[in-house]
């Protein structure tokens, strides 16, 4: 997917290929579960959760893969033996697939995320 102009996150997902459109639609309700007090917003044609206007968290679809943007390195350093053997750029974990998405993992990454500011990237 081209750079988003959607203006919100339901348009994002309105653009989204159908095959990804439930596992992006499920990834959106585990970020607004787990990061309660983050504002979700549309930043770099993608959504974004931000605590105090500070991006800490972001996910796309993008052409090869659905990328989850993990900006707090602390939590990076924290989970390094569980990202061990995942597909990772140096802030982004990518998944191929809609149904390799490791929910499990993303939400313990949101929950720790979330306990308490850190380190941005």
């Amino acid at each position: 997917m081209v750079q988003s102009q959607a203006k919100d996150v339901d348009g994002y997902l309105a653009e989204v290929p159908e095959e990804r459109k439930v596992g992006l639609t499920r990834l959106r309700e585990l970020c607004r579960t787990e990061l309660q007090g983050f504002t979700e917003v549309m930043a770099y044609g993608m959504p974004v959760y931000e605590r105090d206007g500070i991006g800490e968290i972001a996910f796309a679809s993008q052409k090869q893969y659905i990328s989850f943007y993990l900006m707090r390195s602390d939590v990076r350093e924290a989970f390094a033996e569980h990202l061990a053997g995942h597909d990772m750029g140096k802030g982004c974990l990518r998944f191929r697939r809609p149904e390799k998405i490791d929910f499990v993992l993303l939400r313990d990454l949101l929950r720790a995320t979330a306990a308490q500011p850190g380190k941005i990237c």
